[in-house]
């Protein structure tokens, strides 16, 4: 491992501590060495607040004139919430910029190395990219898509089922995969599922870990049938969210609307489309979705080749049961050539259970 390498790889250790905490913004970190010693340290933390170089320069002060800068990610070359970092870096008189990636964003792309270049500072791009590129896989798609990274989750027995033909689910898996489950609810912005999950199983859709953060609260409810005492009606614990179509009863509506719950009325005149819901979102800037659907749910945002990521907690269990659900319903493909693919594929055991995730890969 090279001191460029050792340094960036530090940067990006103290940027994925912000996991959760930074949508719609990147996970950034960054480093500053002078005369082999680091000298300052940062992470971006929060949407509008300074940003991961800014904090580096901060703890530096003086000490970063003539010094080097690791960043994760292209420092920015705009007014945002924030000023312009190339301009700051150049301005405390950093000497060299090492960059893991340039910004994602097309329209920015570079612009920031160039403000870096012009002012006679040496900059290095490249280094640890790929980790970069990884540790922000939502704000990259998210910045080009302007749609939510969609992540599909679900916790099934080893012949597919979440639940017997009596509809008992509880518990498919074990305790460590349930605590791994509300980690993942915290790291993303939102938690998606549809009505007949909220009439069967009236849940929370939390995060009950340590500091987490609990995700808004998206659910599809073609009707309005969800009961106004359900939790997440009463609860409080977070903001909720409705996507109905145009044959919603009024009356129903304001009812909710009175309890504190947002309503989205779609165009679909007896169905919610699943792209509309995306496009909302993305303009909501909810650059992140977890779907915790049953099969139908599941299935409506596959078929659209609108799942960006699978998550499966696989128990060693066996169900069975013609009429027990599945994790996947819907139609399905018609041959195995166009079935969906996951890769890379990963697999790693979690309590007595197996975490699965891959990347989907749909056949044209």
């Amino acid at each position: 491992m090279t001191n460029d390498e050792f340094y960036m790889n530090l940067a990006i250790e103290n940027a994925k501590a912000m996991k959760g905490q930074t949508d719609p913004n990147p996970l950034v970190g960054s480093v500053i060495v002078n005369n082999n010693r680091i000298v300052g340290i940062g992470a971006h933390m929060k949407a509008g607040e300074p940003h991961a170089e800014i904090h580096a320069l901060r703890m530096a002060g003086d000490k970063a004139k003539g010094g080097t800068i690791y960043v994760t990610l292209e420092p920015c070359s705009h007014h945002g919430r924030t000023g312009p970092c190339a301009v700051a870096i150049v301005e405390a008189g950093i000497k060299k910029v090492v960059i893991a990636t340039l910004d994602p964003n097309p329209i920015v792309a570079g612009n920031g190395v160039k403000i870096l270049k012009d002012a006679g500072v040496d900059v290095v791009v490249g280094v640890c990219e790929k980790e970069s590129v990884d540790m922000n896989e939502v704000f990259n798609h998210y910045i080009v898509h302007k749609k939510p990274f969609v992540i599909l989750k679900s916790g099934s027995t080893l012949d597919g089922k979440i639940a017997t033909h009596t509809f008992s689910s509880k518990w498919i898996t074990s305790e460590k995969a349930r605590e791994d489950v509300h980690r993942l609810r915290s790291e993303n912005r939102a938690i998606l599922v549809g009505v007949n999950t909220v009439i069967k199983d009236d849940p929370e859709l939390t995060a009950r870990i340590p500091n987490g953060r609990n995700p808004i609260r998206v659910i599809l409810d073609s009707t309005l049938r969800t009961p106004l005492e359900s939790k997440i009606v009463t609860d409080q614990k977070a903001e909720t969210w409705i996507f109905t179509t145009q044959a919603h009863p009024p009356d129903k509506r304001e009812k909710l609307e009175s309890l504190g719950v947002r309503i989205f009325v779609t165009s679909g005149l007896s169905q919610v489309d699943p792209e509309e819901v995306l496009e909302v979102l993305g303009r909501e800037e909810v650059s992140s979705l977890l779907i915790e659907g049953g099969g139908h749910i599941n299935a409506s945002f596959i078929e659209k080749r609108l799942v960006n990521k699978v998550v499966i907690y696989l128990a060693p269990k066996l169900v069975g049961g013609q009429n027990a659900p599945t994790f996947l319903e819907g139609t399905g493909v018609n041959n195995m050539s166009e079935a969906v693919e996951l890769k890379p594929m990963m697999m790693e055991p979690i309590g007595n259970d197996f975490k699965i995730v891959g990347y989907t890969i749909y056949k044209h």
